[in-house]
């Protein structure tokens, strides 16, 4: 475990681009092994926009990183945070309790108050807009929905008082996990189901990106299911039931347009539709 602490501290920026385009072309071939739904899309055509999000965080992150580095440097210097006040624990805790925590506030908690905060759901609503969510659709985030949920992250920095191997190593596991949790790709049933009990797993994830509500405000967790579980916004969908998208921003090749997309934020839309919990879509 020291060992793998020592690695993420010093972590190259070649290697954190690794992760992120290996996972990309991972979950790209597996998808095409193993489909959920046979979508009929030009696949590349697709891509393109989400990949351009993809690249616009990877480089709203890079741009900001000497923000984390400093305030994880400045909470292990002044002792300062929950990590810091707890007592002694063997590494390997340690650092699950780091993750489980960095998990809640830069993804749980920043993807709860999107889907609560109009202006911050307006931002959001470019990752719901996929049609055919696949593993492109992963970091399919408005170039300002990168800056807030970074925000969210050095909160959880702060008040988690986490070293920076630690947040680079969750930042590397919340990629990988979103990846793998939008890929287009079937799996066990049972053993989705099982996963679900203990991380995001696929089908569970997809019940957010079902196009009406209650369903697409509920599982927002990324990497860890229980903070869903525990808050009571854990939900289920019969994944052949799933229709991705959202209803007050219908139009799928409006969706797919990059231009469109940058500016959709600053649409208006219609009211949303509310659908009894379990009707027979």
């Amino acid at each position: 475990m020291e060992s793998i602490i020592d690695y993420f501290e010093t972590i190259p920026s070649l290697h954190r681009s690794i992760i992120l385009v290996g996972g990309i072309a991972f979950f790209w071939m597996l998808e095409g092994a193993a489909p959920l739904f046979q979508f009929k899309y030009h696949k590349w055509r697709h891509a393109i926009p989400n990949l351009f999000f993809t690249a616009t965080t990877a480089l709203v992150n890079l741009l900001l990183a000497f923000l984390l580095f400093k305030t994880a440097n400045l909470v292990q210097e002044h002792n300062f945070g929950i990590l810091n006040w707890l007592p002694e624990m063997p590494l390997w805790l340690y650092a699950l309790l780091g993750v489980l925590l960095l998990d809640f506030f830069g993804a749980y908690l920043a993807h709860y108050v999107e889907h609560k905060v109009k202006p911050l759901w307006m931002v959001h609503l470019v990752h719901h807009t996929d049609h055919n969510v696949d593993t492109t659709t992963a970091n399919r985030h408005h170039p300002i929905e990168s800056v807030i949920r970074f925000v969210f992250t050095l909160f959880g920095v702060v008040v988690i008082g986490t070293p920076i191997a630690l947040v680079f190593i969750y930042q590397s596991l919340s990629v990988v996990f979103t990846q793998w949790t939008h890929a287009n790709i079937k799996m066990p049933k049972r053993l989705d189901t099982f996963l679900s009990y203990f991380f995001v797993s696929p089908d569970m994830h997809k019940v957010h990106h079902h196009y009406v509500l209650p369903y697409t405000d509920s599982n927002y967790g990324n990497i860890f299911s229980i903070w869903d579980r525990l808050l009571g916004t854990y939900m289920e969908l019969d994944r052949d039931k799933l229709v991705y998208g959202v209803d007050v921003f219908p139009n799928e090749e409006e969706n797919g347009n990059l231009g469109n997309l940058l500016t959709q934020p600053f649409q208006k839309y219609k009211k949303p539709t509310i659908l009894p919990v379990n009707e027979d879509l």
